[in-house]
């Protein structure tokens, strides 16, 4: 049994938030070194219809525009319901332009970072230990009643 002490209880959460933000941007890295991203969200609805097998991990960003948006949330809606229903893990950033910045291109920025998926490699023999976190920490949050956590992206 782990015994926590009380003043530090209200650290775990940000510890965990923090490496979870950490894992997921350098399994975005390692995916856009290896040619497996997929940026905006027209072009990941095309891949989910396509070719659902190929998608590994969903990450949907939110920003100001989101709340102004209907047809981005009925189009965050749908990916979200897809996601549950195929087993695909689904995390939520709240900084769309740090989510832009890191998958971007360096001298184009990115029109729509809204959503992100991280497919599987062609051959399928690879193991990403920050992506593995990933899948952990989104089912361990399914089981807590979370269905779409939310993470912080480590900032530059």
């Amino acid at each position: 049994m782990l015994l926590i002490l009380p003043e530090l209880q209200g650290l775990l959460p940000v510890i965990t938030m923090q490496s979870t933000g950490k894992s997921l941007k350098e399994a975005l890295l390692c995916a856009q070194s290896e040619d497996r991203l997929t940026v905006g969200v027209y072009e990941s609805a095309k891949i989910m219809t396509d070719d659902l097998d190929s998608v590994s991990f969903c990450v949907l960003a939110m920003d100001g525009e989101f709340q102004c948006d209907i047809a981005l949330q009925i189009h965050f809606t749908l990916i979200q319901s897809f996601c549950f229903d195929n087993d695909i893990s689904i995390v939520r950033v709240s900084d769309m332009q740090r989510l832009a910045e890191i998958v971007g291109d360096k001298v184009e920025p990115l029109e729509d970072a809204h959503c992100v998926l991280i497919t599987n490699p062609a051959d399928g023999s690879w193991e990403d230990p920050a992506l593995q976190k990933l899948h952990l920490f989104c089912e361990e949050s399914r089981s807590l009643n979370d269905w779409v956590p939310e993470i912080s992206l480590p900032e530059r």
